[in-house]
């Protein structure tokens, strides 16, 4: 079996971490090759890629495609991904509201009605 290099470093996910860690029902896992990853109900929702370099965050492609052709300085769409619901982010080319705008809209592909209507309520609410 092949030894692959590792090119990250954990620290580098802790801005998207905490924030992905913000919705409800998002855990902090360990992905592919060692990396660091948030799922929610036992499915990916962003992890920090082996090469450090970016962050593949789960959208459906119609967003996807929204977001790449507005931010093209902040997402891209390796080959390998072409096929799969991500959209990745330069680890270093974003600002916090996107970020933040971005994360919320891969939770809420991937979190249940209820949860997605509770946090609903709980914003609708601090926001008054």
């Amino acid at each position: 079996m092949k030894n692959k290099i590792q090119h990250f470093d954990p620290n580098d996910f802790e801005a998207v971490k905490n924030i992905a860690l913000s919705f409800p029902g998002a855990e902090e896992s360990i992905s592919h090759e060692g990396t660091p990853s948030i799922k929610v109900r036992g499915k990916l929702m962003c992890r920090l890629h082996d090469s450090g370099e970016f962050i593949p965050i789960r959208l459906n492609f119609e967003i996807r495609d929204h977001y790449l052709e507005y931010y093209p300085e902040t997402f891209h769409l390796p080959d390998h991904f072409k096929t799969y619901p991500y959209l990745c982010m330069w680890l270093h080319h974003y600002d916090k509201r996107l970020l933040q705008e971005i994360l919320e809209l891969s939770w809420k592909s991937l979190a249940t009605k209820k949860q997605i209507s509770e946090y609903e309520a709980e914003k609708k609410n601090n926001n008054l």
